[in-house]
């Protein structure tokens, strides 16, 4: 590397847990197919919420990567995240030996950690604080996903949790490629997790008026950029994507899968909640991830869009995309695979990330289902209902969370 010369950042290794699958392969199968993950929470009863479906994991087996006491002293975001991260190491053929160690960290995002266990645990405690487990506070902490899956995988190099609601995964991808860029690792594994399905954030979040009703037809609940849309469907699961220094990756004869190339952030300064009419803190989100990939708008092919089948997000991001794009916006092919998997909260990024990568390598693009009546005020191209050949070579993803907080990543199909 030349002096000055910033280091190149490649994907060699995904994993997944989303409603539609708890693998990559049974994911990608359900997104192609147009295929709903959401139904009826069964999780937990819940009579009396305004909103009784969501998108639940319900082929999972913790056993499958973690033993019996590593489960019982750990939340399900963290069992997510382990499995994810344990996928994504298989994927890539990477073992981490000791020698390796020291040049391979964790960079894992969450929005609301290890939630369940905290609201089980405050019942416990009005009943006798005497009984509260040992392992409540590493068991609710967001960091905890990242500290799991080092000590698992015995990972010693940089490690951190990320929190930026929604945006969190997306946060910990681009800031798990700056570090590889600056030289402090070589390989780093970088997602996020959430399994935050319990009865009072269900609950809280109808309050807000955020989730969707749709109760009497969960798979088509979620239905970004259309007219009659009425609020996101909350969804668990995890997203985890190996990325490596190119030279490392090439020279260990690594699969490499995709480049990363532009990270962008920026906060709307607006509202606890709601995005600025226009999107304005998108819009310079992907304007500096583009920047940052040092390449023209223009080239772009597709977005994975935030797309969160809630009233003000899409169109405000609609708003936002037409404003960064200018007339390329309306050759841009978009998609919210929120549609098929709902909204994933902090893991949202990494697994919409992993999608951007899938749909460049097979050359078809996710479409955004439930896509039935037009809103004027979201009139681009969705790719509505049915998956769409094509060759692209340049994707963007947008990740948006409550506090204003918005990423953009960049990332190319080659990396030649």
């Amino acid at each position: 590397m030349k002096n000055g010369e910033r280091r190149r950042v490649v994907v060699t290794g995904l994993g997944m847990i989303t409603p539609l699958g708890s693998t990559v392969e049974k994911t990608w199968d359900g997104i192609l197919a147009g295929k709903s993950g959401i139904g009826r929470i069964t999780r937990f009863d819940a009579t009396g919420l305004e909103t009784t479906i969501a998108g639940e994991v319900r082929d999972f087996d913790p056993q499958d990567y973690m033993d019996r006491k590593e489960i019982r002293r750990s939340d399900r975001f963290v069992h997510f995240a382990v499995a994810a991260a344990g996928q994504a190491l298989r994927s890539a053929r990477l073992e981490i030996t000791p020698e390796l160690a020291p040049r391979i960290g964790v960079a894992f995002g969450s929005g609301i950690g290890g939630v369940e266990t905290l609201v089980e645990q405050v019942l416990v405690h009005h009943k006798d604080p005497r009984r509260v487990s040992p392992f409540l506070i590493p068991m609710m902490i967001i960091d905890m996903a990242a500290g799991e899956i080092a000590m698992k995988y015995r990972a010693k190099g940089p490690n951190m949790g990320h929190v930026s609601a929604c945006a969190s995964s997306a946060n910990a991808i681009g800031e798990a490629a700056e570090i590889i860029r600056r030289g402090q690792a070589d390989v780093m594994l970088a997602g996020g997790s959430e399994a935050g399905l319990i009865k009072i954030a269900i609950g809280a979040f109808n309050q807000a008026r955020a989730l969707s009703t749709r109760n009497d037809a969960p798979e088509r609940a979620s239905r970004p950029f259309d007219k009659d849309r009425d609020g996101f469907v909350f969804s668990e699961g995890a997203g985890c994507l190996v990325l490596e220094q190119l030279e490392f990756a090439r020279a260990r004869g690594a699969t490499i899968l995709a480049e990363f190339i532009g990270y962008g952030m920026s906060a709307d300064s607006y509202h606890v909640t709601a995005p600025p009419p226009g999107g304005e803190g998108a819009v310079r989100a992907m304007r500096m991830a583009i920047a940052d990939a040092g390449v023209k708008p223009e080239a772009i092919s597709y977005v994975n869009a935030h797309g969160t089948s809630t009233q003000a997000n899409d169109g405000a991001e609609t708003a936002a995309l037409k404003t960064v794009f200018g007339d390329h916006a309306r050759k841009l092919a978009i998609s919210s695979t929120k549609s098929m998997t709902g909204h994933t909260l902090g893991a949202a990024g990494a697994i919409e990330a992993a999608l951007c990568i899938l749909g460049m390598q097979n050359g078809i693009l996710p479409p955004t289902i439930n896509q039935e009546t037009p809103d004027p005020d979201c009139d681009l191209d969705y790719i509505p209902n049915r998956a769409r050949k094509a060759k692209v070579d340049l994707s963007l993803s947008n990740s948006m969370g409550f506090g204003g907080h918005n990423v953009a990543l960049v990332i190319r199909r080659d990396a030649a």
